[in-house]
């Protein structure tokens, strides 16, 4: 019997402790995120003095994976150019979502065209705020349309949801998606 009472405590233990590691973990991006609102969208900060989106995502914990797939794109300068872009970002947990190896895949030197059209289908010449959009298709960098959806739970994009918008930079603006946006098939 005293067996079995160890036992038990010791898996109430470590479902104690996993629990707490899973609330810490979304506690942090929740964080992380909550650190990117606050410290781009400053009513203080004139557009000179703001971070362009390319060094917004780098600083940024919650867009790792992002920022790695920029460098390997090699669109970090187009971002931190002084031409004006909205970019519906995923994060890290966004890109984890997709089949095992596929950003490993995408990252390889030889696959660059096909991250290169991957990340430009995110993006849309232009700052556009959220006030600014409405139900339809938008023309991404990459050439083929994005449908937004605006409803009773926010605002989508394609398949993904807007869960941070209007992170204000020097050259536009990010929204935070919860999922990658692949372009159709052509």
């Amino acid at each position: 019997m005293r067996i079995l009472h160890a036992t038990t405590r010791t898996i109430g233990l470590a479902s104690v402790v996993i629990m707490g590691s899973l609330l810490m973990a979304t506690t942090a991006t929740a964080e992380s995120l909550s650190t990117l609102e606050s410290e781009s969208s400053s009513e203080v900060k004139s557009s000179e003095q703001r971070a362009t989106i390319a060094a917004i995502a780098s600083s940024n914990e919650s867009f790792e994976i992002l920022t790695a797939a920029l460098e390997a794109a090699e669109l970090v300068d187009l971002l931190n150019g002084s031409d004006a872009f909205t970019v519906f970002a995923p994060t890290d947990a966004a890109f984890a979502a997709l089949p095992e190896g596929t950003v490993d895949a995408l990252l390889q030197p030889e696959n660059r065209d096909q991250l290169v059209q991957i990340l430009t289908y995110h993006v849309v010449p232009g700052k556009v705020m959220s006030t600014d959009l409405s139900n339809g298709a938008v023309a991404s960098a990459e050439g083929r349309p994005l449908e937004v959806m605006i409803g009773e739970n926010g605002v989508s994009i394609n398949q993904a949801t807007v869960i941070q918008a209007n992170v204000e930079a020097s050259n536009g603006v990010i929204h935070v998606i919860d999922q990658v946006l692949l372009p159709p098939e052509e």
